[in-house]
């Protein structure tokens, strides 16, 4: 149960580094959402581990659903650090930030939580470790509550248009027009 409190307190470090990216932007805090995707690491990798043992192995279906995983951890990675354009989104400037509207943020507003939520669901499928669907439903749940806290307090503090942005992109499950406005758009 150690792992699950990791993961619990890594979402506690996001929400941190959220309240402090809108308050008082301290740079001791600026590290807690890279410390809190490390515990998300480690914690899953450490029930790996400890049930390694007892895993059956059935190399087709591990096949399968081990690629699905994969494929949803590349999104998940590629969507939180590389689908936003750096020097816009990381690189500081006196305005204040627009809401970045391509690619997987024209499909929804939160598509890393897609991603989050496939990914857990197919390496458990692949490993079938029942620890491990606890923590993917925990780590979930506590996933979708982060994205809520975002969604109604941090990002409309932070971006200027995030208002604007609400209107015309679902919050995380994709509708058709999204779909094509994100196909539209990908790179």
């Amino acid at each position: 149960m150690i792992y699950i409190f990791m993961g619990l307190l890594a979402f506690l470090l996001f929400a941190a580094y959220d309240i402090n990216s809108v308050t008082s932007k301290k740079n001791s805090i600026k590290s807690f959402f890279f410390l809190g995707s490390f515990l998300l690491i480690v914690a899953t990798s450490g029930i790996i581990i400890e049930s390694f043992h007892g895993i059956q192995w059935d190399l087709g279906w591990m096949s399968i659903f081990g690629i699905c995983s994969l494929i949803f951890l590349i999104l998940l990675i590629y969507t939180l650090f590389f689908a936003l354009p750096f020097n816009e989104t990381y690189v500081k400037s006196n305005a204040t930030p627009k809401v970045y509207q391509d690619g997987f943020y024209a499909l929804c507003r939160h598509p890393g939580v897609l991603w989050f939520i496939g990914f857990y669901l197919f390496l458990w499928l692949t490993l079938k470790i029942p620890l491990l669907l606890l923590a993917g439903i925990i780590f979930s749940g506590f996933n979708v509550m982060y994205v809520i806290f975002q969604d109604h307090w941090t990002f409309p503090r932070v971006f200027e248009d995030y208002d604007e942005y609400k209107k015309m992109t679902p919050f995380i499950i994709p509708n058709f027009k999204s779909i094509k406005r994100c196909l539209q758009t990908l790179q």
